[in-house]
């Protein structure tokens, strides 16, 4: 998400950079997915609302965000698939939710409105331009609101050479806990990692 990137790692589907500013991992451009290629791995996804695992696995974000909101609060599920999942657990607790995903539910109203809380599943590593795609997310929530991330993070080069995580051909950009911290410093905003795999940010009142 800066300008100063270097070479981080190379496997036989592609190679990685390392940005030098936020210590962002990301695959080079040359190697990213065509939107086709994307819909064809997404469609195999069968998640859905009625399967009790998928949403133990969603209540990893669920969970600990729905303790930070009120009833009645409005959220946004961004980048929900092809099954939303998420946005009918927070409906459930009085949290409504509008959906948005760029294939499956490509409404650009969505981002006329603001919102109390925003959540991104196992999402923010498919950005293409995750600086682009964060900022669009942040701008569209309120002061005092929260944005909830669940996504696997990058420990360390060696750890990262044997990772299964960035075998999916979908998954470009890889986070690390100094990358949450650089973005938390450049919305001046506090963020907590909880877990391996979660990441919640509060959205200060100025």
């Amino acid at each position: 998400m800066g300008t100063d990137t270097e070479f981080f790692h190379a496997d036989r589907l592609r190679r990685y950079l390392h940005c030098c500013d936020c210590q962002l991992v990301f695959a080079e451009a040359v190697s990213l997915p065509t939107v086709e290629e994307e819909k064809q791995l997404y469609d195999q996804h069968q998640n859905s609302p009625q399967d009790e695992g998928y949403r133990r696995f969603l209540g990893r974000l669920y969970q600990p965000l729905r303790t930070r909101l009120t009833t009645g609060q409005q959220g946004l599920d961004f980048g929900s698939g092809p099954g939303p999942t998420l946005s009918v657990m927070f409906e459930e607790i009085g949290c409504p939710m509008s959906i948005y995903d760029p294939i499956y539910a490509p409404d650009s109203q969505v981002w006329q409105r603001d919102y109390d809380f925003i959540t991104a599943s196992e999402v923010v590593e498919h950005l293409h331009q995750p600086n682009v795609g964060l900022e669009r997310i942040w701008a569209r929530l309120k002061p005092g609101g929260f944005f909830g991330i669940m996504t696997k993070m990058v420990q360390d080069k060696t750890a990262f050479v044997c990772w299964h995580y960035k075998n999916d051909p979908t998954h470009v950009c890889f986070y690390s806990a100094a990358t949450f911290d650089w973005l938390a410093n450049k919305w001046q905003a506090s963020v907590e990692i909880i877990g391996t795999d979660v990441i919640i940010f509060h959205k200060h009142r100025h």
